[in-house]
């Protein structure tokens, strides 16, 4: 595919897409005109709670979704030049796995639990590197020691249902890494993960970045995980952004009220022994449910017009955007 635009800051630019589901209550949209750049050689977090849009997000920049359900209505998405949603489905295959690295939520999941380790990771190379068999396995062996996976050779030929939790995704960042992608995406990578493992996890990640110069998308709800890892957060709320910034700018100034219930609510060193932490009042509405306006408000119980005209996205500091509703970015 011709090559209509290349960015020498940004390996990605979303603009404006848009993702629905087709269900019994009709087409219903996941992800709302989401729009957010990716600079080469970054980690820029997307966070939020769970039903926020953040995985059906992510999926839509490699076009994963369930299929027949699953509908991508509108958007760009730019990836080194070429629009990912306008590729041939041949020129997909190529850029994914071999450009675009996924680490997916559930490692055990991901895996296919009758194929041993060496066969799913030396699968990945002899797609998209060309290698045989033999010396795919022997490359598997590598990337599992780059991974700092204990005694490689061995785990190769061991099933899934063998490993443990840490070492189930540390094999499937190694399949995410073999091609030595541009781009990496993670989603929730330390989820059921116990904290000395997901430590390890995500400074593994670190030093992967640091090595093979990849940028990162790193999604989770855990605010503390974008504060150590991020250069750039991008705040999702019923399948909208609310707010993206710097993350030193966001904790330092967050703006929209969601942002700041979000910080609220982390635990701090500070605080004295069985301190009640602050929690948002409601939930996330479920998709069908959604107001035109901004639903933050219509979590929060609010009525008005709020709910009816949707809030613009404002910068309100260079590079600092936030979702311009009067009640909860407060003008």
């Amino acid at each position: 595919m011709k090559k209509i635009f290349k960015s020498d800051v940004n390996l990605l630019e979303v603009r404006n897409l848009t993702t629905a589901f087709r269900t019994e209550n009709g087409l219903i949209r996941a992800v709302d005109d989401v729009s957010f750049d990716v600079p080469r050689g970054s980690c820029v977090g997307i966070v939020g709670e769970s039903g926020c849009g953040k995985s059906v997000t992510a999926m839509s920049l490699v076009r994963l979704l369930p299929q027949p359900s699953g509908k991508i209505q509108r958007g760009r998405v730019m990836f080194d030049g070429e629009d990912v949603l306008k590729m041939s489905y041949d020129r997909l295959r190529e850029v994914r796995g071999g450009q675009i690295g996924v680490i997916f939520q559930e490692p055990l999941r991901a895996l296919n639990p009758v194929h041993r380790i060496g066969d799913q990771i030396a699968e990945t190379l002899m797609l998209h590197r060309g290698l045989t068999y033999e010396a795919a396995l022997r490359e598997a062996v590598n990337i599992l020691n780059f991974v700092h996976m204990p005694d490689p050779e061995s785990r190769i030929r061991e099933y899934p249902m063998s490993l443990s939790g840490g070492m189930l995704q540390r094999v499937v960042i190694a399949i995410a890494l073999a091609c030595r992608p541009k781009l990496i995406i993670a989603d929730e990578p330390t989820t059921a993960l116990d904290v000395t493992v997901q430590q390890q996890i995500l400074a593994l990640l670190r030093e992967l970045r640091a090595k093979i110069g990849s940028s990162t998308i790193l999604i989770t709800h855990d605010l503390g995980v974008i504060a150590q890892n991020c250069d750039r957060v991008v705040v999702m709320y019923g399948g909208r952004v609310v707010e993206r910034a710097e993350v030193k700018e966001l904790f330092a100034n967050p703006r929209h009220a969601y942002t700041k219930a979000l910080l609220a609510s982390m635990p701090r060193a500070e605080y004295p022994r069985k301190t009640h932490l602050p929690f948002i009042p409601g939930s996330v509405a479920a998709i069908h449910e959604f107001v035109p306006g901004c639903r933050f408000c219509q979590r929060l119980g609010r009525t008005g017009d709020t709910l009816i005209d949707r809030p613009r996205l404002v910068e309100v500091s260079p590079n600092h955007f936030v979702e311009d509703c009067p009640l909860c970015h407060g003008g």
